[in-house]
């Protein structure tokens, strides 16, 4: 049994210029909680320069472990990277820009002792743009109609969770996933603070208005099977409304007034040759994401891991000491990459 208390998750992408500030305020409020503590930080293959910043950290601060993804993932499949790594008794999951305070860590922590195996943070206001705020309000009451679900627009990833959730969500093997859908389908006992947005620290979101957009159709089509059976129900009222038609121009037909037959052709073949193209595309693209999940592809590898606690040698969920026994024989606190 590990003696860590509490791991803190980060993904990190896009941010290399609020990495400083964001450890230092992690250290400052981790070490009024415990001293039982690990900071894991995930390197989705950014851009910027954030790998070289990480790696030093982990090679100074024995409490930090960096991972380097060997491209980029995105960022659900980063934080799995990092609970996988996680050691903690609790673990707290947030984003690097610090617009999830670090501060709100200590209640988020109170608030999980008092018998809460999820505690999520809620931001009772946003920094986001108004369009940002109104789209992603509408995405979520769509969301809510097709999976049932009762998602709030102002959660986010900044949560913290037992050890026991952590092992149900590393069962999870789906390619399409998002932390906070997988930690709500899970159940579990859980509560919500509300804590206030923060401004991005420094520099930009990496999620431009085309990440946002495929993000919000996979999330509003691929978490769920709903739209398959609204496809279902579509097909029965455009065949109740040509059987109706047909009704109406038959009746015209024996009154006398008949239609002429090349119009009502037009518009009925525009009518069904629309719903099958689109039909038959949404049918093929969850097909594609079946495809993509049989293939059973690793959700993310790891290319490097820097790490100068001694206590990773003898965690059984890192192969390279399992592949290596003479590796356990080094001397403490030698920095190890893999």
């Amino acid at each position: 049994m590990c003696g860590t208390e509490l791991s803190v998750v980060v993904p990190v992408y896009g941010c290399v210029e609020c990495l400083e500030a964001l450890h230092a305020r992690l250290v400052a409020v981790l070490d009024g909680i415990t001293p039982d503590y690990e900071i894991v930080y995930v390197d989705d293959r950014s851009r910027d320069g954030a790998w070289e910043q990480l790696a030093e950290l982990a090679g100074i601060d024995a409490r930090v472990v960096a991972i380097r993804l060997s491209r980029n993932f995105g960022q659900h499949p980063a934080i799995t990277a990092g609970l996988e790594h996680a050691r903690g008794r609790w673990t707290v999951v947030m984003d690097c820009d610090l617009q999830d305070p670090p501060e709100e860590i200590p209640r988020l922590y109170e608030k999980a002792s008092a018998g809460y195996d999820i505690v999520y943070a809620r931001r009772s206001s946003r920094r986001h743009s108004l369009f940002r705020r109104a789209a992603s309000a509408t995405y979520f009451a769509i969301l809510n109609r097709l999976a049932g679900t009762a998602f709030d627009s102002g959660f986010g990833n900044f949560s913290i969770i037992s050890e026991h959730v952590r092992a149900e969500v590393l069962r999870f093997r789906d390619k399409d996933r998002h932390y906070l859908m997988i930690l709500t389908w899970l159940g579990f006992s859980s509560a919500t603070i509300d804590f206030s947005h923060a401004d991005r620290f420094a520099g930009k979101s990496a999620y431009s208005f085309r990440r946002l957009v495929n993000f919000a159709f996979e999330g509003l089509f691929f978490q769920t099977t709903t739209l398959l059976r609204w496809i279902v129900y579509a097909g029965f009222v455009v065949s109740l409304l040509g059987a109706g038609l047909a009704a109406f121009y038959v009746a015209n037909y024996f009154l006398g007034s008949p239609y002429p037959g090349w119009t009502t052709l037009g518009v009925l073949v525009l009518l069904t040759g629309g719903f099958i193209i689109t039909s038959t595309g949404v049918t093929g693209l969850y097909i594609g994401k079946i495809f993509m999940q049989v293939k059973d592809r690793p959700l993310f590898v790891v290319d490097t891991v820097v790490q100068t606690d001694p206590r990773v040698k003898t965690d059984p969920r890192h192969a390279v000491w399992a592949e290596d026994p003479g590796a356990r024989d080094e001397a403490p606190h030698e920095q190890r990459t893999f």
